[in-house]
């Protein structure tokens, strides 16, 4: 039966309908996949065809105070190789091994994998700019030569624990390198070109360039030349005695600013391989955990003149060499004792006996209250990776003896850097600063400060009275007491000596001490605090005053000559023992020819720089009183500079 017209009226439309709905489909399709996937297709199939030689990043500089340059970088170029692209593998085999003095047959093998892009590593990662340039003559198909770059510090193991070091990647691994990494490292760039499927250059189609976003520079806090005082004296001083360690620090007691961290053993960051892990890996004024010994007298010292339980000047007492605690005797370091004395003289003399005396005027609570208030059993915040925290005891655990061994320095465990940030504040004013390192971080293209570090002040722990009280302690400490070893004329240090014993399973080992000494610097406007850990110096009396005390009046010395600290006029006198001698006044020559100082009878060594017949200029300037023997610098050239 055939359908009437109607019907077949109905069908034409139905079939229409659906026609004109696929149609609507398929342009609203085409018109989504053109207007909203088209940049994203574009992209993948870009992406398919691209091949991608990347560029890294400068990784930003770190630099001291002033600008000078701690780690940087140098170009360090790598090999990168398209297989496909590779017209005679055998013969580029034998090029390039021959170059990167790498085996030919395990080049074949690489520059013949199924890969788009490979490396040849260790050989090809990171050369030398003269093996570039050798790849690059061989003129090879296949062959590119992406610009890297490498970590470079300029002074090998100049503050290496501080700075740390990156690996070949450029990534931060310890020290400040791994702290900062996030802003140190940038963000790498590449330029791509375009390829068939079998791997082909696509000609006519233009290269992309993806340029590397640069890492910030960091400014730090550091003193490039009080970094170099410290590394000198620790040289020095493990020339000189040998030890198992030993450690330096110095800090800007205003703003909690490190100016110099240094320990030994250290190693270069370039070559870190070359030495074990335990020495790269431990940065030890933050790590080490030792009892303090006598620096930790200072903190006893400013909570009992805070509580004003004592008057240094006013109130005695009585050293027998001993004193009783809980059926137990406490010795002091001086057999026989002190015997009667200020409280000045007990800590000119470090009286052991005294300063158990003092803790028990405070109470066990009063005292260890100060000790957490001053930042001891926690970390101090430095922005630096593996800070200790010290080990104090439990407050259910303390007794009469524990507070009496605590008071001097003794059964506490503390880190060298948490020590130098507590003595800051007790001579600052009474302010508890947080050590930092990172002081400002600059813009790699137009050196512009993007950020700059504000000292971070996190209690006041003392008063200022109480404060300036600590400092004349100190200073007469240096001047007539242990720390005249750290003796500087003209600029009124002052210091506590410290002398721990170091133990091995629960046993305090037979001369085997930790030797230290903390300084300050000058004592009327504290500008540098100094702290020196010598760990069991060898052939010599194993005391702070003896051995450390001496490096740190050197660093604190040298370091305010090199910071432009103005000497004082009203400084203590030094009070001299029979191993001392008169000190010499620095005489001005300046003028004078060379000859007529050769006929002087100064006790004084002379070294002399330039050419010619007179003096120019002299160091240290006239005036200046140093130790009989010790050595002028006079700067030579013709009569007309001298009168000038």
């Amino acid at each position: 039966m055939k359908p009437n017209r109607k019907q077949l009226k109905r069908r034409l439309i139905l079939m229409l309908a659906i026609g004109l709905f696929v149609s609507v489909l398929l342009i609203a399709r085409l018109a989504y996949v053109q207007f909203y996937l088209g940049g994203w297709l574009t992209d993948l199939a870009e992406d398919s065809w691209a091949r991608d030689v990347p560029f890294e990043a400068e990784r930003g500089e770190i630099r001291d105070r002033h600008g000078e340059t701690l780690a940087t970088n140098i170009s360090a170029p790598s090999l990168l190789v398209v297989p496909s692209q590779v017209e005679d593998p055998a013969h580029a085999a034998v090029e390039i091994s021959s170059i990167l003095q790498k085996a030919e047959d395990e080049v074949y093998e690489k520059i013949t994998e199924q890969q788009s892009i490979v490396r040849i590593n260790p050989e090809g990662r990171k050369m030398t700019p003269e093996l570039a340039d050798a790849l690059r003559s061989l003129d090879l198909e296949g062959l590119y030569i992406a610009e890297d770059n490498r970590r470079y510090y300029p002074n090998g193991a100049f503050l290496s624990h501080v700075l740390g070091f990156a690996g070949i990647d450029n990534q931060g691994l310890t020290g400040l390198e791994q702290y900062y990494d996030e802003e140190l490292s940038g963000s790498p760039g590449s330029v791509s070109f375009y390829s068939d499927a079998k791997g082909q250059r696509m000609p006519g189609m233009a290269e992309r360039y993806v340029e590397p976003e640069d890492g910030q520079h960091v400014n730090l806090s550091v003193d490039e030349q009080v970094q170099k005082i410290i590394e000198r004296e620790l040289d020095i001083a493990e020339a000189t005695y040998s030890p198992d360690g030993a450690i330096g620090i110095a800090m800007d007691p205003n703003t909690g600013g490190i100016l110099g961290m240094s320990s030994r053993p250290d190693f270069d960051p370039e070559h870190f391989q070359d030495v074990p892990p335990e020495i790269y890996n431990q940065n030890k004024p933050v790590w080490s955990q030792y009892e303090p010994g006598s620096t930790f007298k200072i903190m006893t010292l400013a909570a009992a003149l805070e509580e004003e339980v004592v008057d240094l000047d006013e109130d005695r007492f009585h050293d027998p060499g001993h004193i009783e605690v809980a059926g137990q005797r406490l010795r002091c370091w001086k057999k026989g004792g002190h015997g009667d004395q200020t409280f000045m003289e007990v800590v000119q003399n470090s009286c052991n006996p005294g300063f158990v005396t003092l803790g028990e005027r405070l109470g066990e609570d009063l005292l260890f209250d100060y000790i957490h208030e001053f930042g001891f059993g926690e970390q101090t915040g430095i922005d630096l990776q593996g800070e200790g925290t010290g080990i104090l005891f439990d407050p259910e655990n303390v007794g009469p003896l524990e507070q009496a061994t605590t008071a001097f320095g003794q059964g506490v465990s503390v880190t060298p850097l948490q020590q130098v940030t507590a003595v800051a504040a007790a001579v600052n004013g009474g302010y508890l600063y947080e050590p930092f390192l990172a002081m400002e971080w600059v813009d790699p293209e137009t050196e512009d400060i993007i950020e700059r570090k504000e000292p971070v002040m996190k209690k006041q722990v003392i008063s200022e009275d109480t404060s300036q009280e600590v400092r004349r302690a100190l200073e007469h400490v240096v001047a007539k007491g242990t720390g005249k070893g750290a003796f500087v004329d003209g600029y009124r240090v002052g210091g506590k000596t410290g002398t721990a014993q170091k133990s091995s399973g629960g046993r305090y080992l037979k001369d085997n001490h930790i030797v230290s000494f903390i300084g300050v610097a000058p004592m009327d406007d504290p500008e540098i605090v100094v702290y020196i850990a010598i760990d069991n110096p060898k052939d010599t009396m194993q005391f702070g005053g003896v051995v450390a005390a001496p490096i740190v009046g050197n660093v604190i010395g040298d370091s305010l000559r090199a910071m432009e600290v103005e000497p004082r006029e009203d400084q203590l006198e030094k009070e001299l023992d029979w191993t001392d001698t008169e000190p010499v006044e620095i005489p001005d020559v300046v003028g004078l020819p060379l000859t007529e100082l050769h006929h002087a009878s100064y006790p004084l060594e002379i070294q002399t720089e330039g050419t010619g017949e007179y003096v120019v200029s002299q160091s240290p300037a006239p005036g200046s009183r140093v130790e009989q023997g010790s050595t002028i610098r006079l700067y030579l050239g013709d009569k007309s500079q001298a009168d000038d």
